[in-house]
């Protein structure tokens, strides 16, 4: 059994569609099946369900799911203790962080925490929250930054993974103003507004489809574009193509300025936590004290 083989069944569980698991995998599409077949043949039975038009797990395959996930995370994680043991170094510290936090939060907070730099290198990977919880289920990262919200769960709040806050944001509901500086677009029951939404692979996406379930804000929405990065629909709220709900850590110089304005009530905005994840096992040393750190905010 190889550890390619693990890594390639999680990313055709996650995909469940064998040219975009291979795709992501960077390797040609026969040759990522050839090793699905040898991981199942290893295994003695199958995994997926294939059929011409889609690809299911197995009731195996579900069980093969937690475990993978868990043996993969651990053999990443023993290779770079070993390697630190032999003396080559640690390398840089991964952490995974989606696009909005990458390019407003991210760097205000590292830069506020010096001590955390001097520890060693960090490495930011930018992504979508879908693609960030990936990351850190197979192990290639050691911690996960994003936008959270208690009563929406996320892949990593099991068990198996520990967080902390280390910020606060809120989701604004934003539109460009009309000449006299009014919303060109208010959020009401009756009247349907153009609205830019988040694709299925945002955090913040399922955020707000939660929330507003939940809380049955049902208020007329006629969902044009939608996109899994928030600074999309940002610039596509302020030149005044819909009502977008955005992190007020990246839209506040918009809303400053008065290029973005409150499209409804106040009550309609969405408090939410910016929080650190990482693996409840132990990690390296450089990665403990970095999380030590961390927590000394």
């Amino acid at each position: 059994m190889e550890l390619i083989w693990l890594e390639d069944y999680l990313a055709l569980a996650d995909a469940l569609n064998f040219s975009r698991a291979a795709s992501a995998r960077h390797v040609t599409q026969p040759a990522f099946s050839r090793r699905i077949r040898a991981l199942e043949d290893w295994i003695g039975a199958p995994l997926f369900i294939r059929t011409t038009h889609s690809v299911a797990l197995t009731p195996a395959g579900e069980q093969f799911r937690n475990q993978a996930e868990v043996l993969t995370r651990a053999l990443h994680q023993l290779r770079r203790d070993t390697l630190e043991v032999a003396g080559r170094g640690a390398g840089p510290l991964s952490i995974a962080a989606t696009h909005a936090l990458s390019f407003t939060f991210f760097p205000k907070w590292v830069r506020g925490n010096e001590k955390i730099l001097a520890l060693g290198t960090l490495n930011l990977i930018s992504d979508s929250m879908q693609a960030c919880e990936q990351m850190m289920l197979r192990g290639d990262v050691q911690f996960l930054l994003c936008h959270h919200h208690p009563s929406i769960g996320s892949r990593v709040e099991t068990s198996q993974f520990k967080s902390i806050v280390v910020g606060a944001d809120t989701l604004v509901p934003l539109c460009a103003p009309d000449q006299d500086g009014a919303p060109r677009w208010r959020l009401e029951r009756t009247v349907p507004v153009k609205y830019l939404g988040y694709s299925e692979q945002s955090g913040l996406g399922r955020i707000i489809t939660g929330l507003r379930r939940a809380a049955d804000r049902n208020v007329a929405l006629e969902t044009v574009f939608t996109s899994h990065l928030a600074a999309t629909l940002l610039s596509m709220a302020r030149a005044g193509d819909g009502v977008a709900w955005l992190p007020r850590t990246l839209a506040e110089e918009d809303m400053s300025l008065g290029r973005l304005v409150q499209a409804g009530d106040p009550g309609l905005a969405i408090p939410i936590e910016i929080r650190l994840f990482r693996p409840m096992a132990r990690q390296g040393p450089v990665a403990e004290a970095v999380w030590a750190a961390f927590e000394r905010g």
